[in-house]
């Protein structure tokens, strides 16, 4: 056969449909082993960079900016001034009002309703808007970072448990301060800034200004003008305590003179991001903490105090001695702290205020350990009910003095005719004096301090002698450890 039939016998026709065929078939065969997503351009690779967290003045990050941007698009705010104040916690910045209101605006009271519309017609009146402070909590560099004790066992945020994610945990913070100043405001009976808005980790509230563009002062860095100034403001104080547990139902938890503002002539409560309510499990000693704080302020300022553990009585009691007015009245409570609290004068009063700061408080049995269960079946421990059950007169009223003389006068007499009563009842008299004796040596009994710390040192050095001879008697009958090994070995085989 010829080259040229060969040629002949060759098919020039394109068999297209047949390589497609076979190209299908290859493809089904390894589509699942081609990677595709080095190819695919349309998604973007995510890229972090430090800049997008970057903070200016520890707070103003990217991500905030974005809140405060939202803000100013939905009117809450217009313009965004500087820095007020600063803090462990957060900046506080100054701002003014914008053209629209919160939708909780309406559900808050307005004590200045002529504020409020000044505060709408600022289009109108722009030197007239109202000032608003925006509170920025930090979330990069967190100074403060002993929140978890304030939010656990609290009621309210017992599903928003974000400890882990910092940003997260702010945010339940910022939402914790915006709902108890919401919680104060409504009451009516605390003056505290008006709370507006909350976004995140951003928070605005009513600006409290002194009238020439500043803020208005701390109480720790108000000018007294007398000494009557600082007793006003200081049972100003103790009556808010009061109002706020038992109204509010809250406690303060960071109550001192770095948390509260004057304004017009009143004394205004801020910074209640860490408040509890009562049923907290460290409410009480939240609460006896700032009893303290306030106590140590104005004792430097040289008034008379009250002692702190009158003070806890007063604030937790749900009725008062002689009180005739409203309880939720704030200036019938400071008239009846003025004239009825005993002030603290002797040494015995320092050493009952420092037995106190020790004392373990339980509200009820659930608090109580097993460990100190004994001691309360024996009557040794005692519950929070003990610091109100006896002697309201001697803890709210001034006639107790009065009381305890007029006793004494009556004792002298009856100290003249003790003789003649003494031997008509002799019989009776020995029977009281056994009785009276075995109380005290039981009385004695209990005192004996025990323990490693009152040890004497003979008794402890034959105590130390008998636990090694102890130790080498058990070592005799101890099987050795390679002895063990063997016999573990062996039962396990068995198995």
């Amino acid at each position: 056969m010829t080259l040229e039939d060969k040629f002949d016998k060759l098919s020039m026709h394109d068999n297209r449909e047949d390589r497609e065929h076979v190209n299908t078939q290859i493809l089904d065969k390894f589509s699942d082993k081609i990677k595709t997503d080095e190819l695919s351009f349309s998604r973007g690779k995510t890229n972090k960079d430090k800049a997008n967290r970057a903070t200016v003045e520890n707070v103003l990050d990217p991500r905030t900016m974005r809140f405060l941007q939202a803000l100013m698009n939905r009117g809450i705010i217009s313009d965004f001034n500087g820095c007020i104040s600063t803090g462990k916690e957060a900046n506080v910045y100054h701002a003014f009002a914008g053209s629209k209101q919160p939708n909780n605006h309406n559900e808050l009271k307005n004590d200045d309703n002529s504020d409020v519309e000044k505060s709408n017609n600022s289009e109108e009146y722009p030197e007239k808007r109202e000032e608003y402070a925006i509170k920025i909590y930090k979330t990069s560099i967190l100074v403060f970072k002993d929140r978890e004790r304030y939010v656990d066992g609290e009621f309210r945020f017992r599903n928003s448990r974000s400890q882990h994610n910092p940003r997260k945990m702010i945010k339940i913070w910022a939402e914790k301060e915006f709902r108890n100043l919401k919680r104060i405001y409504q009451a009516g009976v605390i003056p505290v800034p008006k709370p507006i808005e909350v976004k995140n980790n951003v928070l605005v509230m009513q600006f409290l200004n002194r009238g020439d563009g500043f803020a208005s002062p701390r109480l720790r860095d108000y000018p007294y003008k007398d000494r009557e100034e600082i007793y006003y403001y200081y049972y100003n104080m103790i009556a808010d305590i009061r109002l706020l547990y038992q109204v509010c139902q809250l406690v303060h938890a960071d109550l001192s003179e770095y948390n509260t503002l004057v304004h017009k002539d009143q004394l205004y409560v801020i910074d209640v991001s860490q408040s509890v309510q009562p049923e907290h499990p460290m409410s009480l000693d939240f609460l006896r903490m700032d009893i303290k704080n306030v106590n140590f302020y104005f004792e430097k300022m040289g008034i008379d105090i009250f002692s702190e553990r009158l003070l806890f009585q007063f604030v937790i009691s749900e009725t008062l001695p002689n009180f005739q007015g409203d309880m939720r009245s704030l200036p019938d409570l400071m008239d009846y702290i003025k004239k009825n609290l005993i002030v603290k004068k002797t040494v015995e009063d320092e050493a009952e205020d420092e037995v106190f700061r020790s004392l373990y408080l339980v509200r009820n049995l659930n608090g109580l350990e097993e460990r100190d269960f004994d001691r309360f079946t024996e009557g040794k421990f005692d519950l929070l009910k003990s610091l109100l059950a006896h002697d309201n007169e001697k803890n709210f009223s001034n006639s107790y003095d009065k009381n305890i003389n007029e006793f004494d006068d009556d004792d002298g007499d009856d100290d003249g005719n003790s003789d003649d009563d003494l031997e008509e009842d002799s019989d009776e008299g020995t029977d009281e004096e056994e009785e009276s004796g075995e109380d005290e040596y039981s009385d004695e009994e209990e005192k004996i301090l025990k323990g490693k710390k009152y040890e004497d040192k003979d008794e402890k050095k034959q105590r130390k002698q008998e636990a090694k001879e102890a130790k080498r008697e058990k070592r005799k009958t101890k099987v050795k450890k390679h002895i063990k090994k063997k016999l573990v070995k062996k039962t396990k085989s068995k198995k």
